[in-house]
């Protein structure tokens, strides 16, 4: 799975006499900007505004992290909860919010996308959009390795003219290391120092500087907009061309996740303050909040995106790693494209022969050495330690294997409910000095990394038959071979077991996640600094999997589109993605979603489908929106007045529509309480040819009668936008599951679908059951 550093957020109070436990770090914000006041200005009335609390400039300048004067007014500080109350009280304070612990969320990824040149001379998305050049794409996350071939600017442009970022230098990062691939860095380590003194980078192996000691940083830059590098791989595995969606776009950095595993929100935020003065088109955010999620207006990725989407930034966030499971999809704010993960049609498989010739196949990314000959095999609950429990032995759970009897053995493990993870398995084995692990599973395609010892993981049927062959032999044995890459043999897409999965615990009438992408097995550049084992020492490149890396494949996409499309919105990109996704699989058949068991995957899996890059620059029809639709969206979740005036400087009395939610104009209908008969607006604008004529066609779903009007939409050169309704009727008068259609409509060229979702109610009660 990809890297998950936790963020630590509550911050002490850092006087000019010391530390002191007495205050913590708050965000005050203050909503929009005022555009006639300079940055300055905003700056000099954030510290009176301080120094009227606390009692003097000094006391004011001690305490004060940063002054967000770009994007949007706020500022972070260390305060008592006394000072946080009075300030909350302050005109034109819109909240006053601690920080919040949020998460940190290839060579055939994009082929399999078909994104490539295109052969004979015929037009795609990247020969059109020119591999994205001069779109740019800013990344808050770990830093980036600017060695890293995938950063090279061969063949790339004079750096933009409007752009106003710069290169920040730091601890082993100098401004010549940025050129014209990497345009811009910054770091920001005010919040998490505040948190636990100044960092000492020779205690954690970090750099106070843009550079990326992890890796995740450098993987998910790589991912979005590397350039092109041949012979790339994982110690020999995935080899092949490396590259990232949109080659030539340019990068810009902001990191604010440190090598400890902590990213603060007020580091978070103030990227997003530089990153909207910068002029970044697109925003790549690995990051996010596990359930329970804050109000929007509390959460920083949410207020932090707003203000950039409505100054025409697209901003992409993944959409967790807690999957299968429903609801826990984060990062649901209608205005950030939000990312499923999903699988691609190559995996990595090694052989696996017992003493009696049998063979199996299974999973694995181990690429080092083995044995010359066969090994002996031992059952785990055979060896377990005299006070160990047999199921947790079973599963190889820490501290519960004897390392006599292990010692020089391959030990067969098997997945239980309360130890899941093959990675904890190897762990045991290697600390009992066995040499090589078969873990039986539920199977998926994220393979776990393994890099002292063997790990091939089986399913629960070859993990039994191989346990049957060690119970009726005395010596029994086994020999694995190589791992090899296998391209093509494979099913793809299907939805990744760990991706979270909707619907939206906060807004559940919006829809989330909004799409899928490639986020299973990904190879893209990694930061060498430091050695995966005493085994394997560094790599330049390397495999992960979590909705971190599916994150970066949509903001490639969406440099891609911004090239082509300069003048859409953020959300025409969002619509131009999610109507012309695709629902099924390489074969045809409709996508599956790995959970315990397989099922068919539906819009809380995978939003509008698996993202096609060639057909959404090319939609033909856009949901599009407007700042004040987002406006309304907030007075629909019950925000007072006063907050959203601030928000977006502009004064807001909320209408209380009882539909404003699923009249929003976003590419997908979903009506969570369904009683009787509901009708929902939408508006489409064309992008095709000025005169055409669009169809609709309806799959209802089951149980809900749906009925369009107009079911022929007619563009002509003087009218480009449309509105349609749809009217939704329950059949059966019983308390219903969510059940899932869609509506498309059809041109003869164009095919712009988006999902249906409908539960139906008969009584309050149920709505929660």
């Amino acid at each position: 799975m990809a890297h998950r550093p936790v963020v630590v957020v509550s911050l002490l109070l850092l006087l000019g006499l010391g530390l002191c436990s007495c205050g913590k770090v708050h965000i005050v914000y203050m909503g929009e900007r005022h555009p006639e006041l300079h940055p300055d200005l905003v700056r000099d009335e954030h510290h009176g505004m301080l120094a009227a609390v606390l009692g003097s400039e000094q006391a004011a300048k001690d305490a004060i992290l940063y002054s967000y004067r770009h994007g949007f007014s706020g500022f972070a500080a260390v305060l008592t909860n006394a000072q946080a109350s009075a300030l909350s009280y302050w005109p034109g304070v819109v909240r006053v919010v601690r920080n919040r612990v949020l998460d940190l969320h290839t060579t055939r990824s994009w082929d399999f996308m078909r994104v490539n040149p295109s052969p004979s001379g015929r037009s795609g998305v990247l020969t059109e959009s020119r591999f994205g050049e001069d779109s740019i794409i800013g990344v808050l996350d770990t830093g980036i390795w600017p060695e890293s071939a995938s950063f090279r600017d061969d063949g790339i442009g004079e750096v933009p003219k409007r752009w106003r970022g710069r290169c920040v230098a730091g601890e082993r990062f100098n401004v010549s290391n940025c050129n014209r691939k990497i345009i811009g860095a910054k770091w920001y380590v005010k919040g998490y120092e505040a948190e636990y003194g100044k960092m000492n980078t020779t205690d954690v192996h970090e750099y106070k500087s843009a550079r990326d000691a992890v890796g995740h940083g450098t993987h998910t830059a790589s991912t979005a907009a590397g350039a092109l590098v041949p012979d790339a791989s994982f110690r020999g595995l995935a080899s092949g061309v490396a590259r990232g969606g949109a080659p030539r776009a340019r990068l810009a950095v902001y990191k604010v996740c440190w090598a400890t595993g902590d990213c603060t929100s007020a580091d978070i935020l103030a990227a997003f303050d530089d990153a909207i003065h910068d002029g970044v088109d697109v925003l790549s955010v690995s990051l996010g909040q596990a359930p329970p999620l804050p109000a929007y207006v509390d959460d920083v990725l949410s207020i932090g995106s707003f203000h950039a989407v409505v100054r025409g930034i697209v901003v992409v966030c993944s959409a967790g790693n807690s999957g299968p499971y429903s609801e826990t999809v984060i990062n649901s704010a209608p205005w950030v494209l939000t990312v499923a993960a999903s699988t691609i049609d190559r995996t990595f498989l090694a052989k696996i022969t017992l003493g009696n010739n049998s063979s199996y196949v299974g999973q694995t990314m181990y690429s080092g050495k083995h044995a010359a000959t066969s090994m002996r095999i031992v059952y785990a609950e055979d060896v377990a330690s005299d006070n160990a429990d047999d199921s947790d032995a079973r599963s190889c759970t820490a501290g519960t294997l004897n390392a006599t009897l292990v010692k020089g053995n391959v030990v067969l493990c098997f997945q239980a409910r309360v130890q899941r993870a093959s990675q904890v398995a190897v762990d045991t084995v290697k600390k009992a000095h066995g040499v090589g692990v078969i873990f039986a599973q539920f199977l998926t395609k994220d393979i776990a990394s393994s890099f002292d010892i063997p790990l091939i993981q089986v399913d629960y049927q070859v993990g039994t038959a191989i346990l049957a062959y060690t119970t009726s032999t005395r010596n029994p044995t086994v020999q694995f071979g190589t791992a090899k890459t296998i391209v093509g043999e494979v099913i793809g897409p299907e939805v990744a077991y760990f991706s979270s999965r909707g619907p939206s615990s906060l807004a559940p009438s919006i829809l989330k996640p909004d799409i899928t992408a490639p986020g299973v097995n990904i190879l893209a550049s990694w930061s060498p600094s430091v050695a995966l084992s005493s085994a394997v020492g560094s790599v330049n490149f390397k495999i992960d999997s979590g909705t971190s890396m599916s994150c970066p494949h949509i903001s490639g996409v969406a440099a891609l589109l911004k090239s082509i499309h300069p003048n859409w919105s953020p959300a025409a990109v969002k619509s131009a993605m999610v109507t012309t996704a695709n629902v099924y699989d390489e074969y045809g058949f409709e996508m599956v979603s790995e959970a315990a068991p397989y099922k068919q995957a539906n819009p809380f899996d995978y939003g509008g489908g698996h993202v096609d890059p060639n057909r959404a620059a090319h939609p033909g029809l856009l949901y599009d929106m407007r700042p004040s639709d987002y406006v309304r969206f907030l007075c629909s979740m019950n925000y007072n007045n006063t907050a959203i005036s601030s928000m977006v400087q502009q004064h807001t009395t909320c209408q209380r529509a009882p539909k404003s939610q699923l009249n929003l104009n976003v590419p997908s209908i979903t009506i969570p309480e369904l009683r009787g008969k509901v009708s929902v607006s939408r508006m489409v604008t064309n992008v095709g040819p000025a005169t055409s004529k669009y169809r609709a066609r309806v799959e209802a779903p089951p149980g809900v009668d749906v009925a369009v009007s107009p079911s022929l939409l007619t563009f002509n050169s003087t009218t480009n936008r449309l509105s349609f309704r749809v009217t939704f009727q329950a059949k059966l008068k019983v308390q219903g599951r969510y059940t899932f259609g869609s509506l498309t409509w059809e041109d003869g060229t164009h095919t712009v679908r988006i999902p249906l979702v409908v539960r139906t109610v008969i009584s309050r009660f149920y709505v929660n059951a």
